[in-house]
C-alpha cells in the first residue's frame, strides 16, 4: 500500500506556495497545522527545476512545518506528486528564483 501524500497550498509572504508532505495534522498548538515529512523531487541529472531547488532550501532541513490555520488554501489527497510552486498572490504566475528578461508590451 503506497503512503498518503498531500499537496498543500498556503499562503506566506504575498506568495502562493504548493507543497507536497506525508503527514498533516491538526496541531498541538492552537490555530496551527503541522506539516512534516515534507517532499521534494530528487534529481541526479543535469536538469534542475529551479523552483524545487528553492523550496528545498528554504524547507529542507525542517522536521515539522507550523502554518497558521487562516494561511492554509487548500489540503488535497493526491495520488502522486506533481509540481511544487510559488506563486504571486495577485497574479497567480509562478514565481521564479532568478530573473526572468523583460516581456515586451
Amino acid at each position: 500500500m503506497a503512503e498518503t501524500l498531500y499537496k498543500l497550498t498556503f499562503l506566506n509572504a504575498g506568495k502562493v506556495y504548493e507543497l507536497y508532505a506525508r503527514k498533516v495534522v491538526s496541531g498541538a498548538l492552537w490555530g496551527f497545522t503541522e506539516v512534516s515529512d515534507l517532499v521534494f523531487d530528487v534529481h541526479d541529472g543535469v536538469v534542475v527545476d529551479p523552483t524545487e531547488e528553492r523550496l528545498r532550501d528554504e524547507f529542507g532541513n525542517t522536521r515539522v512545518l507550523h502554518l497558521p490555520m487562516q494561511s492554509i488554501v487548500r489540503v488535497e489527497e493526491v495520488e502522486r506528486k506533481g509540481k511544487s510552486a510559488i506563486r504571486d498572490a495577485a497574479s497567480g504566475e509562478v514565481v521564479t528564483p532568478f530573473p526572468l528578461p523583460a516581456r515586451p508590451r
